[in-house]
């Protein structure tokens, strides 16, 4: 029985710690991210140490027709995937009406309309295969507005709430979905958000192989959400929702502001 995972954003940070607990567990890794050389050395190291098969592709799956053109290449070489590990995704720090808009379209593009594409066309497979698992990494921030990230926190609410509604309708199936909603993390997310000086940079983060550990292993057990700190969980499930809104918003504020 194979046992297979396909991962993007696999060229650093969590996605990178993914592959290494999966292939550590025994399973073959098919690794995308845009960077050829991180994914050409990642491979090298995950089959000399633990004798498994590492596929690249190293291509971009930031639009629904990208990450279409992904799926095909994979059938193409004749593999199955087991696991569906969507962790590519980006932020963008600022007030709305001063960004960018083609940025955060492509924000859009990338943290919803990409998942949701690899998520139908691998998850027909799995239907048909009478089974398979899917892990989406999501964010704390999915559970409140996100003033001076309002695209960034909406893209991860809108993941949290999709992943949870698939897992209900897939586990007929033998599928599962789970969603990863990790807090700060020391990864590269930081500087490429621009999330330098605010207070939420600040803060310590955790590490990236912690917070794969924590999505896969509640991904192995059907859980529907996990988040890597308790002390986030509660404040997020039990305290926050019993705060004003405009009081969470000027925290939210607060914590992104330079």
């Amino acid at each position: 029985m194979s046992n297979t995972a396909l991962i993007t954003g696999a060229s650093s940070g969590i996605g990178m710690e993914f592959a290494r607990y999966h292939a550590k567990r025994g399973g073959d890794v098919v690794v995308v991210a845009r960077r050829q050389e991180p994914l050409d050395a990642l491979k090298s190291e995950l089959e000399a140490a633990y004798k498994v098969k590492v596929t690249v592709f190293a291509q971009d799956v930031g639009s629904p027709a990208q990450a279409t053109a992904l799926y095909e290449a994979v059938k193409g070489q004749g593999i199955d995937v087991d696991i569906l590990i969507n962790n590519a995704g980006f932020g963008g720090h600022g007030a709305f009406l001063d960004r960018d808009l083609a940025k955060d379209q492509a924000m859009i593009d990338l943290n919803v309309s990409a998942l949701v594409t690899l998520s139908h066309h691998f998850g027909n497979d799995m239907k048909s295969r009478n089974g398979g698992r899917m892990l989406h990494v999501s964010s704390t921030a999915s559970f409140i507005p996100g003033p001076y990230q309002a695209v960034y926190f909406a893209t991860k609410a809108f993941v949290t709430s999709f992943s949870q509604a698939i897992d209900q309708e897939m586990r007929k199936d033998g599928i599962t979905s789970t969603a990863l909603c990790p807090g700060l993390v020391n990864t590269e997310f930081v500087a490429t958000a621009d999330l330098g000086g605010t207070g939420l940079a600040k803060q310590k983060g955790a590490t990236p192989a912690s917070v794969a550990k924590c999505g896969y292993d509640a991904m192995m057990k059907g859980e529907l959400i996990a988040v890597n700190e308790q002390r986030l969980s509660f404040m997020l499930n039990w305290l926050t929702p019993l705060m004003p809104r405009r009081q969470v918003l000027k925290m939210v504020a607060g914590m992104q502001t330079k």
